[in-house]
């Protein structure tokens, strides 16, 4: 159970590293976003494929750049992500003793 959700916030983290470099230097392609991060070529193009679904980037002759919906995204990101962080903060278990019992 734990596993899974391990996995989707590393993939998360891929999405949104990828993202980043596309911010930072549009337009970028897959090679040299693969040679930078060390992710594979077939990982950074499925977090691509992500991020234009949701209209955070969009393929160019010269590579990936931003669209009009990147810099709101960026804008909500911290709060969404505190908001999950507190969810999970309050699903840990306070006294491990309680179970023993």
């Amino acid at each position: 159970m734990i596993d899974r959700l391990e996995k989707e916030v590393d993939m998360l983290e891929r999405h949104l590293q990828v993202l980043s470099m596309v911010i930072e230097n549009e337009p970028i392609g897959i090679v040299k976003m693969s040679n930078e991060t060390g992710y594979p070529h077939h990982k950074v193009r499925y977090s691509l494929r992500v991020l234009e679904e949701e209209n955070l980037i969009e393929p160019s002759s010269q590579g990936a750049i931003t669209t009009e919906r990147t810099e709101e995204f960026v804008g909500e990101l911290d709060e969404k992500l505190g908001e999950i962080v507190g969810k999970i903060e309050d699903m840990k278990i306070v006294d491990a003793d309680t179970i023993e019992s």
